[in-house]
């Protein structure tokens, strides 16, 4: 076990709560210190070395000097993923301009890659650094990743789900974040953070009941759109992504 807590960080978001219930039942909770924001953030955490291990957007995975992909899950899709999606009133090819969400980096990357090389069109990105639910209207589409893109499928007309496009595009599955360490960590430490990940995922019915959510049905979201575990095709999918990526050598 690690003489000093890990510094572990992740999201609090609904598709993190299984694993979050993992870190938080098991003894390796002893062992950690854990803290909650937003994706991007947490990627600047890692990046800047402010903390250990994070659950981070993939993305980063090349800005990172040296790092290590941990234990055997993640935050992935293997088809639609309902909660990262390009929402809008119109059709695809009627969308002129697209908000971007400041709360992502991975699935902003996604987003351009597959306006470019998958559905071909052309829209002008406008980054953001608060919300901007309300501008969605019109030919202006917006990119939504998490609990706000759940609750935007109740108010939307037209959604292009992120994990579903990807699938079609690359037969492959796809990695949103990864645990993710920019420091050696002990065998024995990877081994318990590895089994209380695992934990949480067999007690999803617990997870359910702790996190009512009115509008989506969890217990299908956990288990028929996040796929947690790291497969060896996710890790395909997952090379694939960070080839394509701009400036990928």
């Amino acid at each position: 076990m690690a003489e000093q807590p890990v510094k572990v960080a992740a999201v609090s978001y609904l598709n993190t709560k299984p694993l979050l219930y993992g870190l938080t039942h098991h003894p390796v909770a002893r062992e950690i210190r854990l803290t909650l924001d937003y994706p991007s953030k947490i990627a600047d955490q890692l990046i800047g070395g402010s903390v250990d291990l994070a659950l981070v957007p993939v993305a980063i995975l090349p800005l990172l000097r040296s790092f290590q992909i941990v234990g055997d899950y993640c935050i992935g899709a293997d088809g639609p993923v309902a909660s990262v999606g390009l929402f809008s009133g119109v059709p695809l090819d009627q969308i002129r301009q697209i908000y971007l969400d400041y709360q992502s980096r991975t699935s902003v990357a996604l987003l351009k890659l597959l306006c470019a090389e998958f559905w071909k069109i052309q829209p002008r990105f406008l980054d953001t650094n608060e919300e901007f639910l309300d501008r969605i209207r019109g030919t202006d589409g917006g990119l939504l990743i998490g609990d706000r893109a759940l609750f935007q499928r109740t108010r939307s007309p037209y959604c292009e789900d992120l994990g579903a496009a990807w699938k079609s595009f690359t037969r492959l599955p796809f990695v949103f974040a990864a645990w993710v360490s920019n420091r050696p960590l002990s065998p024995g430490f990877v081994r318990e953070f590895n089994a209380a990940n695992r934990l949480g995922l067999d007690h999803i019915e617990d997870v359910v009941r702790e996190n009512p959510c009115p509008w989506i049905d969890l217990r299908a979201y956990y288990t028929r759109h996040i796929s947690y575990a790291l497969t060896a095709e996710k890790r395909k999918g997952l090379e694939k992504f960070l080839e394509l990526l701009p400036g990928a050598s």
